[in-house]
């Protein structure tokens, strides 16, 4: 049983240390509210999965976000909906059903677009900053916008002025159940603590990410074969679905694509955050029977990367290998496709290779001699969709389709990462969180990963921005409840 001294009463209590949580308290804070932050993790472990992504920024300028951003969001911000809705959803005055629908909002995704500069001149302002730097993807594209130092350089920052402001930090503290009063207005929540539960007061904001740690929630939704996937880093084992759950459990509406997730190609060798193998347009993809399943390079790696790695986690295991010859050593900077700490698997014939990954070596002698048979015979351009297409082959290679054929021969396992899931909470463009019949839950916001928004295809470099942008809202737009 909770006593009187376990109580704690703010203005608003932000659940969630990432950059969306640190960004509601923050903003709440500078406008002179009392704020609480509930992070399950310890003081030296905080922010997150925030402290361990590097943050990429949809943006072609400090100003502006990149030309393709809102339509790239709203080409997958549905499943199978009538279209009638999805046009009536546009409109700023229509409420009920159509606000509470499992679809991308226009007027969220407009917000996210107009806001993500305000939130980085924000943070600018607070000493973080960003340039336009490399990535790991080996193309010609442009750099994109990201914070020197990734997102554990924003959380420290936000951090860092939240404890300037007055912010109570609440370590190993996870938030567990809402608490409503009779008008059904969020009037706090029921926290856990090493030494038992605590109730904190005042309105709420989930930004306790999305559901990738938790085992149970990952084989409900996205189905028991989840079991061959893992967080792309250690701070996703934190994210286990708590505030989505919450917040389901008193009536709010949900959006995103529940059964889905953001892949990403990783070695799974490697306990290293993030060690993606990103490779494979330059050789064939193979799973554990030898065989290839799926068209490596239908463009540039940084456009198909994900509609790939789905592919692999279909295999056998949830995982494949790619092979390559020695031809892809020549490539400039080839190792910045190649994140992972742990070396190839080497051999100077494919019959050794085959033996090396454990792959049957008649299928893997045949699958590389229909593909070889299948290749022109010219050099690829590496660093640019070339068109070099594989001949009569199923299924096809539509780029750089060179014969494997120089020793030695290298391959690296890749299977998929959960980035993060999907499906999350709905919320408007003030970040308050909606309830199934599409008004707002009085006292109730949500950010980042709680909130969902992608549907098929994630729109790359969106994450961090709404983490942003809604963090920032939500803190902007929090009030104490009124009796």
């Amino acid at each position: 049983m909770t006593s009187a001294q376990d109580s704690q009463r703010f203005d608003l209590v932000v659940a969630g240390c990432g950059i969306a949580g640190l960004s509601a308290a923050v903003s709440a804070a500078e406008g002179g509210l009392k704020v609480a932050v509930l992070e399950r993790a310890t003081e030296a472990e905080r922010g997150g999965q925030s402290r361990y992504t590097e943050a990429y920024l949809r943006m072609k300028s400090l100003e502006a976000v990149s030309d393709d951003f809102e339509t790239h969001l709203a080409e997958n911000g549905s499943g199978a909906l009538d279209p009638d809705l999805i046009e009536r959803s546009a409109d700023p005055a229509e409420q009920g059903l159509v606000r509470a629908l499992s679809m991308a909002d226009p007027n969220f995704i407009d917000t996210l677009a107009h806001q993500a500069p305000q939130a980085v001149a924000w943070l600018r302002g607070m000493g973080a900053r960003f340039d336009f730097l490399p990535t790991q993807f080996l193309t010609k594209a442009q750099p994109r916008l990201l914070p020197v130092g990734g997102g554990e350089a924003l959380v420290q920052v936000l951090a860092a002025r939240a404890e300037a402001l007055g912010v109570r930090f609440h370590y190993q503290t996870t938030a567990q159940s809402l608490k409503l009063d009779e008008r059904g207005a969020v009037v706090g929540l029921r926290a856990r603590q090493p030494q038992g539960f605590v109730d904190f007061q005042g309105p709420v904001v989930l930004a306790c990410g999305g559901f990738q740690g938790n085992a149970e929630m990952m084989a409900r939704y996205v189905g028991p074969r989840s079991v061959h996937l893992r967080p792309i880093c250690k701070g996703g084992y934190y994210n286990r679905g708590e505030g989505i759950r919450m917040a389901l459990d008193i009536g709010a509406a949900a959006c995103g694509e529940f059964g889905s997730y953001h892949a990403e190609p990783v070695d799974p060798r490697s306990g290293v955050s993030e060690p993606s193998v990103f490779i494979f347009p330059y050789g064939i993809l193979v799973n554990k029977n030898g065989r290839r399943f799926t068209d490596e390079a239908p463009g540039t790696v940084d456009a198909h990367y994900e509609s790939v790695t789905r592919r692999i986690y279909e295999q056998p295991g949830g995982m494949a290998w790619v092979v390559l010859d020695a031809r892809h050593l020549r490539i400039p900077n080839y190792k910045l496709a190649l994140r992972t700490d742990k070396p190839p698997v080497v051999a100077d014939s494919i019959a050794a290779l085959a033996q090396a990954i454990s792959v049957p070596a008649d299928e893997l002698a045949l699958t590389v001699a229909q593909y070889n048979a299948a290749c022109s015979g010219q050099d690829w351009r590496a660093l640019e969709a070339d068109g070099l297409a594989t001949q009569g082959l199923q299924p096809p290679k539509s780029n750089w389709a060179c014969p494997i054929a120089q020793a030695p021969f290298h391959a690296y396992p890749i299977m998929s990462a959960n980035v993060f899931t999907f499906g999350g909470l709905k919320v408007d463009p003030q970040a308050r969180v909606l309830h199934a019949d599409g008004g707002a839950i009085p006292g109730l916001y949500a950010a980042g990963e709680t909130v969902g928004l992608y549907y098929g295809t994630y729109t790359g470099a969106t994450s961090v921005l709404k983490a942003m942008v809604f963090g920032r809202l939500a803190g902007l737009h929090a009030c104490p409840a009124r009796p």
